[in-house]
């Protein structure tokens, strides 16, 4: 089950006199748009799969014609992302007679980004566990230098992780990251399963059961190990049980072994039937999202930071991903540091980008 995600929201938009702009955040796995018709003060959103950037390319066309009438001489893109400087020749090919097209600072756009929905948009953070659910958290109005919100970490989760310290809302460093974020996760269950999309790895994952596939500390003591925390339902080894079952699942098959290959690759494929799509996307998503939280737990203890905001278009509202990030938090902090999440996680650099034009 994902959380569900107003695709609209209410804001006092500044609109530049006469010009209608297209706010975009191309990243490495989804590009993103966010932009307000015309005088409306509303923000809609709306994202694409970066790998198909045609429908993305057609999607502004369509937000062009259906929002302000087609009227591209009074239209200005604002880019932010990766993308925003691989896709910047394509953007000019296709949007010839728009105003301008200006690229903007990533790290800059996330943060203004952020600091918008934590400070400005009702009901935009919240808490979630498995015991509490989602819990909003109401933030002291006039709070831009509150010193109950900085500073803070934010955690983006796209393809890869940027973990960021803000002191203000004009003041950030990146303090770490991460090469094994969503694009790991999407990558090798790709590979491993023949997902065809995002949302089907976190379907399957809701259906799984990684206790299958991964070893656990009960398998190992037979018990919980109460001696330094850890119940017999944690996880001791991500995949253990592949690698311990591997002898019984290995195939008797007489066809022909390579020499210098102990098992051939029929003897992996029916080995791989044994472990369930569901529960091995599950699997993964515990030791990614697991790793995540311990390192952002490890940066807020180096800076002494109190509040984790985790975004990025890896969570999706998915609640197994925020349960598994916020126990991390509360496990490695004895309970002592707190992670929040964002209803909009995904569109925090162009809903940035949108600001700073």
């Amino acid at each position: 089950m994902r959380s569900s995600m107003a695709q609209e929201i209410s804001y006092p938009c500044p609109y530049a006199e006469g010009i209608f702009t297209i706010a975009i955040d191309i990243g490495g796995s989804l590009a993103k748009v966010v932009f307000s018709p015309f005088k409306s003060n509303r923000i809609l959103f709306d994202t694409v799969e970066t790998e198909r950037i045609d429908k993305f390319v057609r999607l502004l066309h369509s937000i062009i014609d259906n929002h302000h009438g087609g009227d591209y001489s009074t239209t200005q893109i604002v880019a932010t992302g990766g993308g925003a400087y691989k896709f910047y020749d394509l953007l000019k090919k296709e949007f010839p007679s728009v105003v301008d097209i200006k690229r903007l600072d990533e790290m800059q756009c996330l943060i203004k980004g952020v600091d918008a929905f934590i400070h400005e948009i009702p009901d935009e953070v919240f808490t979630f566990n498995d015991q509490d659910g989602a819990q909003n958290v109401l933030l002291p109005n006039g709070s831009q230098n509150s010193p109950k919100t900085y500073p803070y970490l934010l955690v983006n989760i796209g393809s890869g992780v940027s973990i960021l310290k803000v002191d203000d809302r004009d003041t950030f460093s990146r303090v770490g990251g991460s090469s094994l974020g969503g694009g790991t996760l999407w990558g090798l269950l790709s590979l491993i399963t023949g997902a065809q999309t995002y949302d089907q790895m976190l379907d399957w994952a809701n259906e799984g059961d990684n206790t299958t596939v991964d070893m656990l500390v009960g398998d190992i003591y037979g018990s919980d190990y109460s001696k330094i925390g850890l119940k017999s339902s944690s996880i001791a080894s991500s995949f253990g049980k592949v690698f311990q079952n591997r002898r019984g699942s290995v195939s008797k098959s007489t066809s022909p072994v390579p020499a210098d290959s102990k098992t051939s690759h029929v003897d992996i494929a029916l080995r791989n039937k044994k472990f369930k799509n569901p529960d091995v996307c599950k699997s993964l998503l515990y030791a990614i999202s697991n790793n995540i939280g311990q390192i952002a737990y490890l940066q807020a203890k180096i800076h002494k930071v109190q509040n984790i905001y985790f975004g990025g278009s890896y969570i999706r509202g998915h609640l197994t991903t925020m349960n598994t990030l916020s126990y991390a938090i509360n496990f490695w902090s004895q309970g002592r540091k707190q992670a929040f999440f964002l209803k909009h996680e995904g569109y925090l650099g162009a809903m940035g980008a949108l600001l700073s034009a």
